[in-house]
């Protein structure tokens, strides 16, 4: 199978040598959007949004249903062009940028995972690898899947085919063909939708670990609980617009979050951490 990925990363990618991403310090802007205005079918969706994604950290990305979370997201990815406004990856703007170069810098994980054909557990993981055809790096290939799949919990159905696997499954094969990936920003949309309690957990826990080891990565959520369990920094959005943006402990405050979500909410610490804690406020 590396044969063939090789082969059709190299079609797709292009076989010379490409310049590859330069180590970036902690702390280090990987992407950001300034002043950006985008619409889609008529409807203005950002609405002057300014963010960052920076080096070491877990940015969440939340806010009610149509705030412009996943839009935003894939701005932040080039994948939709801006109104006005700039989008920038890896210190360059984001048009500057080919398909190819841009696969080696950053991984987007969309809210749905398809494919069209019932390939194997394993081999949709290796398409992670697709990018790195061609380049000194293709010999992590064999590694980077399997430590993808260990770190997601797929290695036990690897054999299966993609489509014989449950929704929850089939989203962690698609986050273990992300982090396959191996690039420095990562761009994961609503990753624990479709998981149970332990599996949201694991998926946020990777998100930490990836933050650690100096990978910038922006996260849709829409827990509060899980952003400001995992979360270095959360990016509050309301109607296309930032309403708030800061530590968790910080911008996750009752007023706000009540009049963003238009549900009464309380704010309260964990009695045993201390952690900010986040539920709606119900009469009994």
């Amino acid at each position: 199978m590396t044969t063939v990925i090789g082969r059709a990363g190299r079609r797709l990618f292009g076989a010379r040598e490409r310049a590859l991403p330069e180590p970036v310090a902690p702390g280090g802007v990987l992407a950001e959007a300034t002043g950006v205005h985008l619409a889609l079918g008529g409807r203005e969706v950002l609405r002057g949004v300014s963010v960052a994604a920076r080096a070491g950290e877990v940015l969440a990305l939340v806010g009610p249903n149509g705030a412009g979370k996943s839009t935003l997201l894939a701005a932040l990815a080039a994948d939709l062009p801006v109104a006005s406004g700039a989008v920038r990856i890896c210190g360059r703007d984001a048009g500057d940028w080919s398909a190819a170069d841009l696969a080696l810098r950053r991984a987007v994980l969309p809210q749905a995972a398809t494919v069209s054909f019932p390939f194997p557990v394993e081999d949709v993981v290796r398409m992670g690898r697709a990018p790195w055809a061609g380049t000194r790096r293709e010999e992590d290939d064999d590694a980077a899947v399997r430590a993808a799949m260990a770190a997601t919990e797929a290695g036990a159905f690897a054999r299966r085919p993609f489509s014989a696997l449950s929704g929850g499954e089939r989203a962690r094969v698609a986050l273990a063909r992300v982090l396959a990936q191996r690039t420095p920003l990562l761009l994961l949309d609503e990753p624990t939708a479709a998981l149970d309690l332990r599996h949201q957990e694991l998926v946020l826990g990777i998100c930490r670990e990836r933050a650690a080891a100096g990978v910038a990565v922006v996260v849709v959520l829409h827990d509060l609980g899980l952003a400001a369990a995992y979360a270095d920094r959360a990016v509050v959005l309301c109607s296309g617009r930032v309403a708030a943006d800061g530590a968790p402990g910080d911008v996750f405050d009752e007023t706000l979050l009540s009049d963003v979500y238009q549900q009464p909410v309380e704010v309260f610490p964990h009695p045993r951490t201390g952690a900010t804690l986040v539920a709606p406020r119900r009469s009994a």
